[in-house]
């Protein structure tokens, strides 16, 4: 109607039945409504209606114009949403409300292809695996690809304890380990010089890594990195316990999690880990009976040797395994 002749602003009020102020706003505001009509998840949209929480889908919007080279499932944007409104001190959009479809009809990025089970989840862990991965690879040495991730096993006591693991693709590097109990000040640590200790320990109410207490080690490991002047890429999983962090040597890399085949760890470095664990514990059961059980402070022992015991050529066939395969 503006591309053609010339029309007064009275006459085209009367044709649409508004009145001439409006018609007067739409026109010196013609290029920004222009550019949100292009925008817009839905072009037959008459009304420009903002979500109840504009800054978190601002952010969230970012994040998956950022994501390109990925196919961003349903549950994938769910979990990012969480993430951004814990970071953003926001209330957290229940995951099956409305709040999140409403987000797609507002912007086109959101109608990127989903892949959520079947042929097409299959089909995003080969494309991640072969495409995507390779090429973020490409920048980096065996020696300075690192993966992480959490396992579980049981103290002799039936405690349950989550282990955070870390180890680089070729097997030449493993992280101590960070154990997490439910016990804040366990007696059996009482007078230990924890600093000298191959392992560190950490409490949660469920004795689970939160994401306080991954972004307290992500900060250690990058620490460490930087005393060496390394920078290395970390691989993990899309996890609300795995918050994004922006860090001076370590680039972090998140897989989807309907590639969670991706993950080194599960390929049996964790396995590997248990089982060694559980053989130690129990070789050391039979001389302990006069003493009672093995405490939290045994068990912490046995876990850094178990983790000893995993041989790095086990870690770098399972690094392969996961398709961790530079493309050169």
């Amino acid at each position: 109607m503006l591309e053609g002749p010339k029309v007064s602003q009275s006459e085209l009020a009367k044709r649409f039945g508004v009145s001439q102020p409006q018609i007067c706003r739409i026109i010196k505001n013609r290029e920004r409504i222009l550019a949100e009509w292009h925008r817009s998840g839905d072009p037959e949209r008459k009304r420009k209606r903002d979500g109840k929480d504009a800054a978190l889908e601002a952010a969230l919007l970012r994040w998956v114009e950022g994501s390109r080279d990925v196919p961003v499932a349903g549950s994938l944007l769910q979990l990012k949403a969480k993430h951004l409104a814990e970071a953003l001190g926001r209330p957290v959009p229940e995951p099956g409300g409305a709040w999140l479809p409403r987000c797609g009809t507002r912007h086109e990025a959101f109608k990127k292809p989903l892949a959520e089970k079947g042929d097409a989840g299959q089909d995003l862990v080969e494309r991640w695996a072969g495409a995507v991965l390779p090429g973020i690879l490409r920048a980096y040495a065996p020696c300075e690809i690192y993966a992480c991730g959490e396992t579980e096993v049981a103290s002799s006591a039936g405690e349950r304890l989550t282990l955070l693991l870390c180890a680089n693709a070729d097997g030449s590097e493993k992280a101590p380990l960070r154990v997490v109990g439910r016990s804040p000040r366990p007696r059996c640590l009482r007078g230990v010089n924890l600093a000298q200790m191959p392992w560190s320990y950490r409490a949660s109410s469920q004795a689970s890594v939160t994401p306080a207490l991954f972004a307290e080690w992500l900060q250690e490991f990058n620490e460490g990195m930087r005393r060496r002047g390394k920078s290395v890429l970390l691989v993990l999983a899309e996890h609300h316990a795995h918050p994004p962090l922006q860090l001076s040597n370590v680039r972090m890399v998140f897989f989807p999690p309907a590639a969670a085949s991706a993950q080194p760890l599960d390929r049996g470095i964790a396995g590997d880990l248990q089982g060694h664990y559980r053989r130690r514990l129990l070789r050391r059961l039979p001389g302990e009976r006069g003493t009672g059980q093995p405490s939290l402070l045994d068990a912490l022992h046995v876990l850094a040797q178990a983790w000893g015991d995993v041989c790095p050529g086990l870690i770098a066939s399972c690094f392969r395994a996961a398709g961790f395969v530079p493309d050169t």
